[in-house]
This record gives C-alpha cells, structure tokens and sequence, in this order.
C-alpha cells in the first residue's frame, strides 16, 4: 500500500465523524451557514487563511508553502437535496424533509481529509485552494461564486473535481477525457388562455388541451430532430393546471428539464423548444411565456490534466483501482462552469452497490473517505512539486 493512503486510513475515523455530522444536519442550496461555519472552523484550526461568504455560502481556504507561484484549486459540494432520507442509522438526517442523498458529505469529508493532511505535511510549493461550493443541486453554486470574483480574489491555474457514484465498483476512481456530463437546462413554460365553465368549452381557450399536446410535441425533438448518435433528454417533469373537474384553467404552467451532451446539441434543442411552444400557442389561440433558469453547460474534461490525474491516480492506488476509458453521464454538474475558465478534470470514485444518488436510501460509503483525500493531497503535491 503507497504510503500516503497508509497514512490517512490511520484518520479515517475522524473523516468518518465529520463526514457524518454534516450528514445529520444538512442544508440546502444557498441555505449551508451551518456547515460552511463547521468546514471553516476546522480548516482555520489547521492554519487555512479562510474566507466565507463567497457566492452567498461558499467557502475558500488557502494554504501557502514555499516559494512557488502556481496555485491549484480542488472543489467539493456542500449543499443536500429536498429528499426525506429512508435510512435507518445513527447518522441519518435529523432535518425532515431534507438530507444528503448526493454525497456531498462526503465529498466534502474527503477534502477537509486532505486538507488537515496538507497542513500538517506542507509537502509542496505554491499556494493549495480549497473550494467548498454550494448550491450545486440547483447549477447555481458554481456561478454564484465565480460572480463573486473567484477567480480574480483567488487566482489559480487548474482546478480539479470529484463525485462518488453508485454502481461504479467501491474505491476505484474513473476518468474520462473530453465531455463527460451533459448540461442541463430547467425551464417553466406558462400558457394562458380564456378560464370557462366546464360545461361551455366553446367560451374558453384550454390551457389544459394546448398544454397536453405541447408534452407530445416535445418528445419528438429528441425522437426526431436529433442525431441518434448524439444524446439529449426532454422531460416535462410538472404540468399544473386547475382544481376543479368543472372549471377550465386561465392557465396551465409547464416545467421542462433538459439533458444534452454536446454545446450545438444544447444549443439545437432549446430553440427547438423555443419553436414548438411558440407554434402550440399561436395554433391554440393562446399566449405563452418561458422563465429560463441557470443557463447549461457540458461537463468538458481537459485531455492533458485527465491523463495526469490519472497517472497520479495510479501511482497512487495501483494500475487496477483506477479506469482511465471512464463512463459518461446524463447526469450535469456545475463544475463545468469552473472549467469554462480553468483546464482541469472531474472524476468519479465508486460508490459500489448502493442506491444511486438521490434515492432517499442512497448512503456515502466511508470506506472512500480516505481514498478520496489521498487523491486529493497526491493531485496537489504533484502540481506543486
């Protein structure tokens, strides 16, 4: 065993007692006061020049050694989801209602690992930033931190992320070069038309029957429009409209979430649905709106910093616990924000037979705690040799 990963089993007690504590109390996107002041504590009792508050909830943490100008950046998530967790352990979520059935817990446990490791050891030279994000859940984390001036407050050349995933194999890290999540895109589409009783349809323009063709006509700009060798997903995941079987609607409102892995693909369906729903309303007599949220972006990993990171990887754990010809996922992550304006990579380490993430029965497997954060310190040590 590499000595490194020796040396942090030997705290992974104390990476599984903070990793849980987060995990019984979590919070949601832009609501983390609680667990940036615990991850701040810690990280300024190890010596980290901390800043909280950037991007409304997020932390940075510096460490400087030597007399090196490069500085690189590792990030973990700090936010949970609106999931009522169906666990039964000692640590489950003591919030009703909400838990961390994505694992940032322990993401976040792994790189507070590194962290106290990189503190006590200051085996580099240059400067170790440490990037607690929230709000990930919702793809605003990222954006509100870079609005906030990251990367002019807390300069870096490279940046470097991680998420554990189930049904991957428990411990072994995966990379993939080029695109590796797909950008995704929440829209709410509102049509209104003329409420009437339900006896006199005739007075009314529906909502509800406009509404209900637009979801068919949506499905077919992936079944149709789309090339089948590339990916996208449209999912109308709400349609709202009315109370009453007696009484049609003023207005029906539609909430849209779409998954696309290539930037023209991306930008190919939206205007698609831009179309269609103006051509449903128009053909319906009707009026409609669009309310777009955080805009998309395909996860791109770098093709140099992947191969490194690999390479690191396996020096580190062995040519058998790590895949360098990883999966690709419809899942989005807002990381890809980050690498719009820094090279670096984001990988995944195995989860292993567990529900996925977002199950209310998902759990982060300790056992990864302190391989995650003997990657981190080994990606931070080689940047700054």
């Amino acid at each position: 065993m590499h000595a490194l990963l020796q040396a942090l089993e030997e705290d992974q007690g104390e990476f599984t007692t903070w990793r849980r504590h987060m995990h019984r109390h979590p919070e949601t996107a832009f609501e983390e006061k609680g667990t940036a002041a615990y991850i701040a504590g810690l990280l300024r009792g190890w010596g980290y020049d901390v800043v909280e508050g950037v991007g409304r909830t997020g932390v940075v943490a510096s460490l400087k050694a030597g007399t090196g100008d490069r500085a690189v950046a590792l990030r973990a998530d700090t936010d949970a989801l609106p999931i009522h967790e169906m666990n039964d352990c000692a640590h489950r979520s003591s919030v009703a209602g909400k838990s961390h059935m994505c694992g940032h817990d322990g993401h976040s446990a792994m790189l507070l690992g590194a962290a106290k490791h990189l503190a006590r050891t200051r085996n580099f030279n240059g400067v170790v930033r440490l990037i607690f994000q929230p709000a990930e859940e919702i793809m605003g984390g990222a954006v509100a931190m870079i609005d906030d001036g990251l990367f002019e407050r807390f300069p870096f050349d490279a940046i470097f992320g991680m998420h554990n995933m189930p049904g991957l194999e428990q411990g072994k890290i995966y990379f993939t070069s080029g695109p590796v999540m797909a950008a995704v895109d929440n829209w709410e589409i509102v049509l209104t038309g003329r409420g009437s009783h339900g006896s006199m349809p005739e007075r009314s323009l529906d909502p509800i029957v406009a509404g209900a063709s637009l979801v068919l006509a949506l499905q077919t700009i992936v079944s149709r429009n789309v090339h089948p060798k590339d990916s996208a997903v449209v999912t109308v995941g709400a349609f709202n409209a009315g109370e009453a079987p007696n009484v049609i609607p003023q207005s029906a409102t539609l909430r849209v979430n779409v998954r696309s892995a290539k930037p023209e693909t991306r930008k190919f369906v939206l205007e698609r649905i831009r179309a269609i729903v103006a051509a449903q309303s128009e053909c319906y007599g009707l009026t409609h709106t669009i309310t777009e949220g955080y805009p998309g972006a395909v996860l791109v990993n770098d093709p140099r910093e992947t191969a490194r990171c690999a390479a690191i990887a396996k020096r580190l754990l062995g040519d058998d616990n790590v895949v360098d010809d990883g999966p690709t996922f419809m899942g989005s992550e807002d990381f890809a924000f980050f690498a719009r304006h820094r090279p670096g990579t984001y990988c995944f380490i195995g989860n292993g037979d567990t529900p996925m993430v977002h199950h209310p029965q998902y759990d982060f497997d300790d056992r990864n705690l302190p391989v995650g954060a003997a990657y981190w310190v080994a990606v931070a040590e080689d940047y700054l040799r």
